[in-house]
Formats: C-alpha cells, sequence, structure tokens
C-alpha cells in the first residue's frame, strides 16, 4: 500500500519537508496525569484473558512531557513549494528506544493550520494518510481543502511518524540505485537467474537500509509510533486525542487504542486495514482486493470481468518477454506495467486513466501511460528523483511483523494466488518474501493487538470496493475493537477511503467529529 488514494490522485511523490524547531509556550502547561502503570499519559487497561499484552515502559522524563513547541513558518520540501501563510511547522522530541526514556531522542515532525472558531475550538486533530511511510507534513497541507469543516473547530495536525521523512527518515537507496532495480529486477522471477537477482535485490535493500539507517531502523514499529502520538498529545496540551486515520493509519490508530484506552478521543478509522492478518494474509486480502476493483472497472466497461483479465495477464506476460518502448526512453517492465494497472483503481475517478493507458498498451504497443502511472505510485518525480516512503514502508513493515517468508515460499503460494487474480496473484505471492525475507531487524509480533477495552466509540469505515484494504477488514477491526467501541459504517462504493467521495459518509464523520454524533453500529452508505 501506498499513502491514501488523495495523494495518488495528486501524481506528486511525497518528499520531505524542512522544518525549524524552537521552544515557545503553547498557551497553557499540560495537566499532568498519574497514571495505572506511572507513564504520564498511558491509561492502558489489562488486556482481557489470553490476549498478548503489550510491553509497559518506564516513565518518561519532564523534560519529553512539558515540552512546549515553537510553531514556525515552514519551509518548502524538495522539489516542491512551502505551505501557505497559515500553516507553521516544528518538532517534538521523542525517545529513540522507549525502554530508555531518558537516553538518546530524536525529533517528531509536525504541521498545523490553527482552528478558525477559536471560541469553539475543541483540540488538535492528528492526522495520518497510511503508507506505512506516508509524510504527513507534506500531505495534510495538499489534502486539507477536503477538512475544511473540521478545521472550523480542530487545528489540523500531520506529522511525519519516526522513521519517515523529516523524523529521521529511514534512507536505503540513491535514485540511481533505485532506477536500477525497477529497470533491472522482476518482481515476478520465472527463471534461477532471475530468482537470484530477485534474492539479492531484497538483500542489498536491506543492507543499504542498515548502512544509512542503522540507528533507528530497530525502532520505527507502529507501537513506537502510538507511543509517539500520545506524548504529541500530552504536549499538544489534549486531554484526548482526536484521530483521523486512513490506510495504514488504521492500524497505528487501533495500536494506540490498545495501548492508550483511555485516551482516545473522537477517533474515525477510513480505509481499514485487517489487524487479523499476518504479512502473507496481508498479501491474500490484496490479491482479492484489487482483482475485485480490477472486475468492477471492467464490469463498468462492459467486459467480461474473467475473460478481460486473462488477456491483461497475457500482455503482461507479453511484457515480461519484451518490455514496451516509451517517448523517454525508458521500458515499460511487466513490475513497472503491474504497478501503473494497480495505481488507478485505488479510486474510480482514475479508471478514465486505466482505460487509456492499457489501451495505449495493447494496441499501440507502447506503455508511456501505464509507465507515469507506476510513477506516480513509486514517488518518481519528472526528473528521476525518487522519494523515499518506500524505504520506510519496508522498514516499518518488517518492524512490525515477525513473518520472513522464504522464496520457497513465496513460490508455494503462486497457484493460490493465480487463482485469486491472475493480473495481480503473481506480483504479491512474491511480495510476501521480497520485502522482510534477509531485514537485518527482527519484527515484533504476528499481526498487531487492537482491542481497546475502556476506549470511547472509534467509527470504522469500510468500502466495500476497497482495493488496497479490502472491507472485510473494517468489519474484523470493528470486531477486535471490542463491543461498544469499534462502531461500523459500511459505504457501498469503489475506491481506498470514502470521507470526503461519499456524501453520506462525510456527513456522519463531520457530525461525529464536531457534534459527538455516534452513528448507529452496521449503518450502510449507498
Amino acid at each position: 500500500m501506498r499513502a491514501h488514494r488523495r495523494v495518488l490522485q495528486a501524481g506528486a511523490g511525497l518528499v520531505a519537508a524542512g522544518l525549524l524547531a524552537g521552544c515557545a509556550l503553547l498557551s497553557s502547561e499540560p495537566e499532568q496525569r498519574e497514571p495505572a502503570d506511572g507513564r504520564p499519559g498511558d491509561t492502558a487497561a489489562p488486556p482481557p484473558p489470553g490476549l498478548k499484552e503489550t510491553p509497559k515502559t518506564p516513565p518518561l522524563p519532564a523534560a519529553l512531557t512539558s515540552q512546549r513547541p515553537d510553531w514556525q513558518r515552514c519551509t518548502a520540501p524538495r522539489g516542491g513549494s512551502a505551505p501557505g501563510s497559515d500553516w507553521r511547522c516544528t518538532s517534538v522530541e521523542v525517545p529513540l528506544d522507549y525502554a530508555k526514556p531518558s537516553g538518546e531522542t530524536i525529533a517528531v515532525a509536525l504541521i498545523r493550520k490553527q482552528a478558525r472558531d477559536k471560541d469553539r475550538r475543541l483540540g488538535s486533530m492528528l492526522f495520518n494518510f497510511g503508507g506505512p511511510g506516508g509524510s504527513g507534513v507534506e500531505i495534510l497541507p495538499r489534502a486539507a481543502s477536503s477538512y475544511e469543516k473540521l478545521n472550523s473547530r480542530y487545528d489540523l495536525v500531520g506529522f511525519d511518524p519516526r522513521g519517515v521523512a523529516a523524523s529521521s527518515g529511514v534512507n536505503c537507496r540513491t535514485d540511481k540505485e533505485q532506477e536500477q532495480a525497477f529497470r533491472s529486477v522482476d518482481l515476478t522471477p520465472d527463471t534461477a537467474a532471475e530468482e537470484a537477482a530477485f534474492i539479492k535485490d531484497g538483500a542489498d535493500f536491506g543492507a543499504g537500509c542498515q548502512r544509512r539507517s542503522g540507528k533507528v531502523l530497530p525502532h520505527v514499529g507502529t507501537t513506537n509510533a502510538a507511543r509517539d502520538l500520545d506524548l504529541i498529545r500530552e504536549v499538544l496540551g489534549d486531554d484526548k486525542l482526536s484521530y483521523f486515520g486512513f490506510s495504514y493509519g488504521t492500524e497505528l490508530g487501533g495500536t494506540y487504542a490498545h495501548i492508550f484506552p483511555h485516551n482516545v478521543g473522537r477517533t474515525v478509522l477510513d480505509a481499514v486495514v485487517d489487524p487479523t492478518a499476518d504479512g502473507i494474509g496481508h498479501a491474500r486480502n490484496q490479491a482479492t482486493g484489487f482483482q475485485r476493483a480490477l472486475d468492477n472497472y471492467l464490469k463498468d466497461r462492459g467486459e467480461n470481468p474473467k475473460a478481460a483479465s486473462e488477456r491483461i495477464a497475457r500482455l503482461l506476460a507479453r511484457i515480461d518477454r519484451k518490455p514496451l518502448p516509451t517517448a523517454s526512453g525508458r521500458e515499460l517492465t511487466e513490475s513497472l506495467a503491474v504497478t501503473g494497472i494497480v495505481t488507478p483503481l485505488y479510486s474510480q475517478s482514475g479508471w478514465p486513466a486505466l482505460t487509456a493507458a492499457l489501451d495505449e498498451a495493447e494496441n499501440k504497443g507502447t506503455g508511456d501511460g501505464l509507465l507515469r502511472l507506476a510513477d506516480s505510485y513509486n514517488g518518481r518525480d519528472e526528473n528521476g528523483r525518487y522519494d523515499t516512503q518506500a524505504h520506510s514502508q519496508r522498514a516499518i513493515s518488517c518492524a512490525d511483523s515477525q513473518a520472513r517468508p522464504t522464496v520457497d515460499e513465496a513460490r508455494a503460494l503462486l497457484p493460490e494466488f493465480r487463482r485469486l487474480s491472475p493480473v495481480f496473484g503473481p506480483f504479491l505471492a512474491w511480495d510476501t518474501a521480497g520485502w522482510c525475507a534477509q531485514w537485518p531487524v527482527d519484527g515484533e509480533h504476528e499481526t498487531p493487538e487492537t482491542s481497546a477495552p475502556g476506549a470511547g466509540p472509534i467509527l470504522v469505515i469500510g468500502t466495500t470496493g476497497d482495493p488496497a484494504t479490502p472491507y472485510e477488514g473494517a468489519q474484523r477491526m470493528a470486531d477486535e475493537l471490542g463491543k461498544g467501541v469499534g462502531i461500523m459504517l459500511t459505504n457501498k462504493g469503489e475506491g481506498h477511503g470514502a470521507y470526503g467521495e461519499s456524501e453520506c459518509v462525510t456527513r456522519a464523520v463531520d457530525g461525529y467529529f464536531l457534534d459527538g454524533k455516534v452513528p448507529q453500529d452496521g449503518t450502510t452508505c449507498g
């Protein structure tokens, strides 16, 4: 998964924003609370019998909990322009290792647009747009027009999670090395030589991450990011966390609710990651979800989904044997073609671009359209520079997951995955071994813990045609959060995320955030 669909629709890569840090005063001193286990702000309830408990951490020193951020004008990200004058940037110091809270710290970058109605201000609303690895510091200003109503009473706050962009972002490869990998490595290897290159590429990537970002690699997992969220909440002066998470941001939100259930404020999770799925389970879910979205697209074109999918699979096989030329001189490989097909499936508004790109590839034998779509997904700009979201994505995913599937295990998945999706199945089966098989850091868990007994209601939104986080995962998240906590809202429609796309969903979310109106569990829109 890349970040939320709004970023993909923008057609621009995610780049780190420069920040100015300091120590000006907040409006009031954050309230000091005495939690159950002695850690400021940590009021996690004991887990139900049989449930693994998240390890407790020592109390945080006052030097961290009493920080007062200095909001300064934001500088322009690489290759971009600075956000408007309404935006301010800063950073908050957090422990590199929460087991050693008085030890080394890293800075988490923040961006904020203050609430317009100061008299009726409800607090700060933090956003995570997914990935993992999406830069909230850059995404939020570009997406903020969608949240104008919420901005009336909330400060909109974006952040770069630890290991992302301006927050000690993981960096594993140069642009040249990245381009070479996309050009030469077959992500669905068919021969012993291609398999060897595939394995070597994974090892080289992990070694590059260790060489360039080894200090932070053991500490970039979602549990630590959730602890950062709670410290940010405290530093911003909020008693409860108001949070809007999309895609991977829903896993972060669920993890936060598990660790800090009594600090959960109004929280919405949209385009929800299945918390019960391990690494192979996520790949299986995505093979199902992307094929479902492709089938819906093909039906909309008046085509038979089964026959048309087989035709597209044959096109990919031809491209595998002989990549397509493009006007830029770069070739469209099979791996890039699959990525180009995936990208416009994130939103129904992308379907016309997919039609044009497929028609060009099938009828003209050129790959310009699919290559442009793949470049957008891969974070490559017109000058050949890549963002580092893929680096952070792998680092966070592998820090989280204990799964380390081998090439043999990936190969054994191929028959099942081809049945799930003749177009995306092979890519996703091999991908299980491409991510963490040779990663230099151990993973934390098989699946994340998201049960949150004692938390307030969390609105969980699932879209029936979501390609990247299939609808079924939203229901599982609602169930895992627990009765009375996970409030399920179904959106009958297409695309990765419903807020801003469905008037019914948007109205329900706005009513919840602004007025505290909790929709009835099981509500359906569309």
